[in-house]
């Protein structure tokens, strides 16, 4: 179920990138007309202020590096052009073969999902998702993925794989970051004892999931402890996720 080792390097280059809604709202603060960046603009951004993106700011990015690596990768998605979109991206290896690849939900690493291939199980699996294992169930024209947490709960998620074109990819991304939600969510991968484990701050309130279970943090209470906590895990800048958190902290309710 292993990516191959092309497509595994060129996925690595976004360990460190965490998956976050503050970056769209500090950009909405800025007053641009277009909301979505091209990809010089968001490597830009990054090195001068530490930020990456949403889902389709990490789709894009990651559709770019796969095409300057040479590996064949095109965008799949559900619920396009509503606000429960959710992108992510199958890239080929070089015998054709698809393989998941998802930065949006934080994934370690790209998952196979051919069903004739000889490597493919469809079992329960470890080391593919923080702190939770993942079953792949396919068929030519749509993807099903259960998540199975420690505590017995279980989730999926349903995608069509047929290819989105670009251009559509683009609107439904423009769609997407003119969208401040009520909530500001930021999720990123960090390490924990012997494990990588999956950090998220969602509406005020942060926790850990891990192999032990989720792990609940004490409560923040004021922008400015979150804007350190936030800095010290990530390395964003202050004055960006001060910025983001108050537009957030005046949304409605």
């Amino acid at each position: 179920m292993l990516p191959s080792q092309d497509i595994l390097r060129t996925w690595k280059k976004f360990d460190n990138f965490p998956m976050e809604t503050l970056t769209k709202a500090w950009l909405y603060k800025q007053g641009s007309s277009k909301k979505q960046r091209d990809v010089s603009l968001m490597k830009k951004h990054r090195e001068q202020f530490g930020i990456t993106g949403n889902c389709f700011d990490l789709t894009i990015w990651l559709l770019d590096e796969f095409k300057k690596d040479g590996i064949e990768a095109y965008p799949i998605a559900h619920n396009l052009n509503t606000e429960d979109a959710h992108v992510a991206v199958i890239a080929l290896d070089e015998f054709g073969h698809r393989f998941y690849c998802d930065l949006g939900d934080q994934w370690l690493k790209p998952i196979l999902i051919e069903t004739d291939n000889e490597n493919f199980n469809k079992e329960k699996l470890d080391g593919f998702f923080p702190a939770t294992k993942v079953q792949v169930n396919t068929d030519e024209n749509s993807l099903e993925i259960l998540y199975h947490r420690p505590n017995g709960k279980v989730s999926k998620q349903i995608f069509d794989t047929q290819p989105i074109e670009i251009n559509s990819l683009m609107k439904a991304a423009e769609f997407s970051q003119s969208i401040i939600k009520p909530k500001p969510l930021f999720e990123c991968r960090v390490p924990y004892k012997s494990e990588i484990a999956h950090w998220e701050f969602y509406n005020w309130e942060s926790f850990l999931s891990t192999t032990e279970g989720l792990l609940k943090e004490p409560k923040l209470n004021t922008i400015e402890e979150w804007v350190e906590k936030i800095n010290r895990l990530t390395g964003y800048d202050k004055n960006v996720l001060y910025t983001a958190l108050e537009i957030y902290k005046s949304q409605p309710k």
